[in-house]
C-alpha cells in the first residue's frame, strides 16, 4: 500500500528551512530540451478553498488545546464565508495561474529559502556523505579527487546535451514524465546573499560561452582549475597534474591570504555587508566574478583528526569542523561543493535553493559509479601537454575586513558547537519487512517518528515532509502534514501501560495511521496540500496591500509553520546518506535512507535546546521501531493460528477402526 519513494522528495526548509528527494524511474532518453519538457506537463492547481481550509482545520485539531481550536475554526469560517477576504484572495490566485507556468514557485523560493537570513551550513545546505575512502597518501587522495572532477564532467556534458533520461513517476498514480528544470540548475546556479533577501541566479548562456573553470579550495586559499585548454577538457592524468600544483602553492606561506571563504559561512544579511566592503576593490571583484560563474568547488581538506563515524562525517560534511579545521575550505553560495579530505571523509555540500535531493542524489550516484568503475583504469595519455599552472584568487583586504572574517569565524565556531548529530543504522529489518507487511515504507517509518517523537515529549507537533510536485510545470514541493490525528490515535495507544488496547486494536491504530499518511502523500504530490496554498493567499494579500488577513496572524497558524520535526525520505542506491540540521532552534532534523534489510537515519537537533537531545530521539525510535515490529509479528501469528484453527475444523472427521 502506498507511494513508492519517487514520489517523495528529500530535505524542507520552512520555519527556518529544510529540504527534498526521489527515486526516479528512468524510461528513455531524449534530446528535448527541458522548456519543452516542461511544457508538455500541466500547471500546478489552485485546490478549492474550502477544501483546503477544511483540510487545514483537520491537520490542526488534535495539536493545540480545545480553547485555542475553537478560536481558530471560527476565524478560519469568516475567512471563507461567501463574499469574505478568502474568496477574493482565491480569485486572485485563479489569474495569476492563468498568467504564469507555475503560480507557487516564486513565493515557495522566497519564503523557503531566499528570505531566510540564517546561515546556510547546517540551518539550509544539507549534505551527502560518501563512503570512507582508504587513501594510501595524499597522491592518492587527489587522484581520487582528478577522478571525481571527471565524473563531474562527464554528468554536466549529459545535461549540456539535454541527453539525461526524463525522470518518470511510478507508484500507483499513472505513469507521467517529470519536470527536469531542476538539473539544468546544478552547475549554473549561484545564491547571492542580500541585506533582506537573497537572489538565486542561473546562467542561461549557450554552451559556447557556459564557463569551463572550478574553483578548488585548499588550505582555507582558492584556485581556479581551468578544465578545458585550447578547446580540449583536460585528462584525468592532467587534472592531477594541476591538483599537486594546487596543493604545492597553497603550501607558500608567503603567499597565503586571510581565509576569505569563511565569510559565506555566516548569517545572509552578514555576509551581504562584507561583501558590500569586498566589492569595493577590483581585485576582489575579480576574484568573486571567477567564483560566482564556477562549474562548481572542489575543496581539498586537511585530516580533521576525528574518528571517521558516520556520525563525525555527517559533522564535517555540515559545517567543515569550524574554522580551526576545515570550516573555511568552503564556498557556501556556490550550488554544489564536492568535499575531498586527505583522511577519505568526502561528500557533497549543496546550496538548496536551485534544486531538490533526488537532483543531488542521482548526481552523486552518476559520480561515485564513475570514480568506482574508473579508479582500475587511470590510462597514460600519449601525449602530454604543457598547461598553464591553476591561478591563486587574490582578495585586498583591511582591518575592518579582517574584523568581519574573525567575526564570521566565531559565528561558525558557535554553530558548530550547538550541532547535535546521531547518525543511526537500524540493522533489525529494513523496507522488505515492512512490504511483507502490505504497508508503504515511507508512511511506516512517518509513523515511528511520530511514536519515538511522542514517546520522548508525550506530545505530536507540526511535522514537515517534502513531497515532491514535480509532475507539474516547475514543480518543486509541497508539504507533508505527517502528525494526523490517526498518527496520534496509534502512538497513545502504544504509549498506554494500562494495556487497555489491544493487539488488535493497535493494528487496527497503525492501519489508519499508515492509511491517513499515505492518502495526504497522494494529495501533496498532485498538488492538493494546504501549505502551498496558504503560502499563496498570504502572499496575494500582501501584493494587494491588505491588512494581513486573521487566519495568518492566528497563533494556531503560526504554531503549525514551526517545523519541530523536518523529514525527508532520500534514499540511494549507492553506499552512501544524506544529512541535514534541524529548521528551528527547539526542533529535530531526520533524515532517512530504507534499504532492502536496514534504514539509515541521521537525527540533527541543538545542543543549548533543553527539549531535545539526539541520542534520546535515537533511542526512542529505536524501541519504537522494535515494539511495531513484535506488534506485526504477533498479529501474524494470531491471524495464522486462526487461519489454521479454522482450516482443521473444516476438515471432515475421518473415524478409524
Amino acid at each position: 500500500m502506498g507511494l513508492t519513494p519517487s514520489e517523495h522528495s528529500g530535505p524542507c526548509q520552512k520555519s527556518p528551512p529544510a529540504r527534498s528527494a526521489l527515486r526516479p524511474v528512468t524510461i528513455r532518453p531524449i534530446n528535448q530540451n527541458s522548456c519543452e519538457i516542461c511544457e508538455v506537463l500541466p500547471k500546478v492547481p489552485v485546490p478549492l478553498l474550502k477544501q483546503t481550509l477544511d483540510t487545514y482545520l483537520k491537520c490542526v485539531q488534535h495539536l493545540v488545546k480545545e480553547e485555542q481550536f475553537k478560536k481558530t475554526r471560527a476565524i478560519v469560517e469568516k475567512f471563507g464565508a461567501p463574499g469574505g477576504v478568502g474568496e477574493t484572495l482565491q480569485k486572485k490566485l485563479l489569474e495569476r495561474r492563468d498568467k504564469m507556468a507555475n503560480w507557487v514557485y516564486d513565493y515557495w523560493l522566497e519564503d523557503m529559502y531566499l528570505n531566510n537570513r540564517l546561515a546556510l551550513p547546517v540551518n539550509s545546505s544539507p549534505a551527502m556523505v560518501f563512503p570512507k575512502q582508504m587513501f594510501k597518501d595524499h597522491k592518492d587522495a587527489l587522484r581520487f579527487a582528478a577522478r571525481l572532477i571527471s565524473g563531474v564532467l562527464e554528468y554536466k556534458a549529459l545535461i549540456d546535451a539535454r541527453s539525461l533520461p526524463v525522470d518518470f513517476t511510478r507508484g500507483q498514480l499513472a505513469v507521467m514524465p517529470m519536470c527536469m528544470e531542476q538539473y539544468y540548475r546544478l552547475f549554473t546556479s549561484y545564491r547571492y546573499p542580500g541585506l533582506k533577501t537573497d537572489t538565486l541566479k542561473v546562467q542561461m548562456k549557450a554552451a559556447s560561452s557556459a564557463p569551463e573553470h572550478m574553483i578548488v579550495a585548499c588550505k582555507n586559499q582558492f584556485f581556479v582549475l581551468d578544465v578545458v585548454a585550447n578547446s580540449k577538457q583536460l585528462s584525468e592524468e592532467e587534472i592531477l597534474s594541476q591538483l599537486e600544483k594546487i596543493v604545492k602553492m597553497s603550501e607558500n606561506a608567503e603567499e597565503r591570504l586571510p581565509p576569505f571563504g569563511i565569510l559565506t559561512s555566516d548569517g545572509r544579511t552578514e555576509w551581504a555587508q562584507a561583501r558590500e566592503a569586498l566589492i569595493k576593490d577590483q581585485i576582489n571583484r575579480d576574484s568573486l566574478a571567477l567564483i560566482e560563474s564556477c562549474i562548481c568547488v572542489v575543496c581539498l581538506d586537511e585530516p580533521s583528526g576525528l574518528q571517521p563515524s558516520d556520525t563525525n562525517r555527517a559533522l564535517l560534511m555540515l559545517h567543515g569542523g569550524g574554522h580551526e579545521k576545515n570550516g573555511a575550505n568552503r564556498w557556501y553560495d556556490k550550488s554544489m561543493q564536492f568535499v575531498v579530505g586527505m583522511d577519505g571523509i568526502c561528500g557533497v555540500v549543496c546550496e538548496h535553493s536551485p534544486f531538490e535531493g533526488i537532483v543531488l542524489v542521482q548526481c552523486c550516484e552518476y559520480i561515485m559509479k564513475y570514480i568506482m568503475e574508473s579508479s582500475s583504469k587511470m590510462v597514460k595519455s600519449s601525449s602530454y601537454r604543457e598547461l598553464p599552472p591553476p591561478r591563486r584568487l587574490r582578495w585586498k583586504f583591511n582591518p575592518h575586513i579582517q574584523g568581519l572574517l574573525a567575526a564570521s569565524a566565531e559565528r561558525l565556531q558557535r554553530l558548530v558547537n550547538n550541532l547535535d548529530m546521531n547518525v543511526f543504522k537500524f540493522k533489525d529489518y529494513g523496507k522488505e519487512f515492512i512490504k511483507q507487511q502490505k504497508m508503504s515504507p515511507d508512511a511506516f517509518i512517518q509513523v515511528s517518528l511520530q511514536l519515538a517523537f511522542f514517546k520522548c515529549t508525550g506530545r505530536l507537533v507540526s511535522t514537515y515532509e517534502s513531497a515532491s510536485i514535480r509532475r507539474f510545470q516547475e514543480g518543486r514541493v509541497d508539504n507533508i502534514r505527517s502528525a494526523t490525528a490517526e498518527a496520534l490515535a496509534f502512538v497513545k495507544s502504544m504509549a498506554d501501560e494500562r494495556g487497555a488496547f489491544s493487539d488488535s486494536e493497535k493494528m487496527k491504530r497503525l492501519g489508519d495511521a499508515i492509511k491517513a499518511q499515505t492518502s495526504y502523500t497522494i494529495a501533496a504530490i498532485t498538488g492538493m496540500a494546504i501549505d502551498n496554498h496558504l503560502l499563496g493567499l498570504l502572499r496575494i494579500s500582501k501584493e494587494l496591500n491588505m491588512e494581513k488577513p486573521e487566519i495568518f496572524c492566528d497563533e494556531t497558524y503560526l504554531a503549525s509553520n514551526h517545523f519541530i520535526l523536518s523529514t525527508s525520505q532520500v534514499p540511494t542506491t549507492v553506499e552512501m546518506f544524506c544529512c541535514y540540521g534541524p529548521v528551528v532552534p527547539n526542533g529535530y532534523g531526520a533524515c532517512y535512507d530504507p534499504q532492502s534489510d536496514h534504514i539509515i537515519f541521521c537525527i540533527s537537533s541543538f545542543w543549548d535546546n533543553t527539549e531535545t537531545s539526539s541520542v534520546v530521539f535515537v533511542k526512542a525510535l529505536n524501541e519504537g521501531l522494535l515494539e511495531i515490529r513484535d506488534l506485526c509479528n504477533r498479529s501474524n501469528a494470531t491471524t495464522s493460528k486462526l487461519a489454521v484453527s479454522s482450516q482443521g475444523a473444516s476438515q471432515p472427521h475421518k473415524s478409524g477402526k
